[in-house]
């Protein structure tokens, strides 16, 4: 589970420095356009706000389908950003964008030509599959829990 948990993928330096880039502009980008003004604008938003069709989130009432968001949006967001437990955050926001891109968004078209679309949610999604698949990187905290390295002898 530990390995799940924190395990950085890249140890490469290069490779390090650019998953660094991505995972801080990502987490800012969400945190401070999306996840901070819904905690802001909570009163006017929990009314109608969409609640998933994908049993048991359906079971959801507005108002903890709004929390729920607003924790991947500013909880997992923090998470990329420090880089602590980095590929279960890159999939709490990744699920949180396909439902934004699937159930709130379904009636929409795919790009943005004028008004709301599909788009955003899953160009927000693309780096979050990234990181699922290539870890935090060398420069995070993930970096810093150090792994079990030794070997368990067979009997």
């Amino acid at each position: 589970m530990k390995k799940f948990l924190f395990d950085t993928g890249t140890r490469d330096p290069l490779a390090s420095y650019g998953v660094l880039f991505l995972r801080l502009s990502i987490g800012w980008m969400m945190l401070y356009g999306h996840g901070w003004g819904k905690i802001g604008k909570f009163d006017q938003l929990k009314a109608g706000w969409t609640v998933p069709g994908i049993f048991p989130l359906s079971l959801m009432s507005e108002p903890v389908s709004l929390m729920a968001t607003i924790a991947a949006e500013v909880g997992a967001a923090v998470l990329l950003m420090l880089g602590l437990m980095t590929r279960p955050a890159a999939f709490v926001l990744g699920f949180a964008m396909v439902v934004a891109a699937f159930q709130v968004h379904a009636h929409d078209p795919y790009f943005a030509l004028s008004g709301p679309s599909k788009e955003l949610a899953l160009l927000y999604l693309v780096p979050c599959v990234m990181l699922i698949i290539t870890g935090g990187g060398q420069w995070s905290l993930d970096s810093q829990i150090p792994s079990d390295k030794r070997r368990r002898r067979l009997r």
